[in-house]
């Protein structure tokens, strides 16, 4: 699913227009954003969480030529299912 697709499904099950899913996806998103910015962990409890991990620089290697490289410190994001999600998935499985 996309984000045009999330907004079509707000419009017709939650009984919006358009720009008014269109407004809640982005308020989410936005928000989620911020929370990131400030370094904060967003739980969306029974679903998912995400948080952010910080990796320190350190020194890897072009797999093309073998040189070393210096790679920079950096923050990515990551995605943890929930209990919940986890058992609705593991349970499609087996149907």
């Amino acid at each position: 699913m996309n984000k045009l697709e999330l907004i079509q499904e707000f419009k017709e099950n939650g009984h919006l227009t358009k720009e008014e899913a269109s407004k809640v996806v982005e308020i989410f998103f936005g928000e989620m954003t911020k929370a990131f910015i400030k370094g904060e962990r967003v739980e969306i409890r029974g679903l998912c969480s995400f948080f952010i991990k910080d990796y320190e620089p350190y020194t890897g290697r072009n797999p093309k030529t073998g040189e070393k490289v210096q790679i920079p410190a950096k923050k990515l994001t990551f995605f943890k299912c929930g209990k919940e999600l986890k058992e609705r998935v593991e349970s499609l499985k087996y149907q």
